[in-house]
């Protein structure tokens, strides 16, 4: 009876960290990337720092707008895992916090748990600026690009209040997870009816500027951006998806433009 050699390959010994382990923290690290503002490119080099840093190998990752997959190797055992992305957003604070932490644990001196609990207080922790000062900055700026698109002094006032309210109602409809695109539509609406109301009561002779520059905070330039750099560095299917988002958004925008300048027509 001949006896059949078994491959060396088969008794490797065991490591500490599973791959199942390691794949759910890559993961949580690329989600975390994603919906703070990343582009592509730089959730997967986080998530292969991270799998690199403790000890295996990247197959293969997949990102799509609401998801993010990744396949990890030791030897000749392998093991794929997916997870949902939530809702993006832009937050460069938290980005840059996040990968700041992935480069310790490249280095290979940081455990799982180590880097899912550093992960954990960073999204707790992290320093946001306060919810009014957000609103006044944004209505500034507002008011800022409306003075460079030719409306007049008269206007500025009244796009900077127009703004900052329409920013406190996007913060808190977004807060209670209204859809983001009624939510352009609504603060659109609102923004450029006060935004314009305001102008003509005050005597501006720039009324539609002040009203167009009044939902300029609706503009996505991050997504705009990164849908661009996307496609680029070759991933068009997340770089059309992102262009998607932003073509809809403008468009959910504009009709709340359009119902603000129906209603002040109604009341001329």
């Amino acid at each position: 009876m001949t006896m059949i050699e078994p491959d060396p390959a088969d008794f490797e010994p065991i490591h500490p960290y599973s791959l199942a382990r390691i794949s759910h923290v890559a993961l949580q690290a690329g989600a975390v990337l994603a919906q703070s503002g990343a582009s592509v490119r730089v959730v997967h080099e986080g998530a292969r720092m991270v799998a690199e840093g403790l000890g295996v190998e990247v197959l293969g990752m997949r990102s799509g707008y609401a998801s993010f997959e990744i396949t990890l190797a030791r030897g000749h055992h392998s093991f794929t895992r997916m997870t949902q992305i939530g809702p993006h957003g832009v937050n460069h604070r938290l980005d840059f916090a996040v990968r700041d932490l992935l480069k310790r644990a490249a280095r290979g001196d940081m455990t799982p748990d180590a880097i899912e609990a550093e992960l954990k207080r960073l999204q707790s922790e992290t320093p946001r600026h306060p919810p009014w000062l957000v609103a006044i900055a944004t209505g500034a700026a507002c008011a800022a690009f409306g003075r460079l698109l030719g409306s007049d002094w008269l206007s500025f006032g009244p796009v900077l209040a127009a703004a900052s309210i329409g920013q406190g109602v996007r913060h808190l409809l977004l807060g209670r997870r209204f859809n983001v695109f009624v939510v352009a539509a609504i603060v659109g609406c609102i923004s450029a009816a006060l935004g314009g109301l305001g102008a003509r009561l005050i005597g501006s002779s720039t009324t539609e500027l002040a009203m167009m520059a009044s939902i300029l905070l609706l503009v996505p330039g991050v997504p705009s951006t990164n849908a661009q750099t996307d496609v680029m560095d070759g991933y068009p299917t997340m770089g059309s998806a992102r262009a998607v988002t932003v073509i809809m958004i403008m468009v959910f925008a504009v009709t709340g433009l359009w119902l603000a300048e129906f209603v002040l027509r109604i009341h001329t």
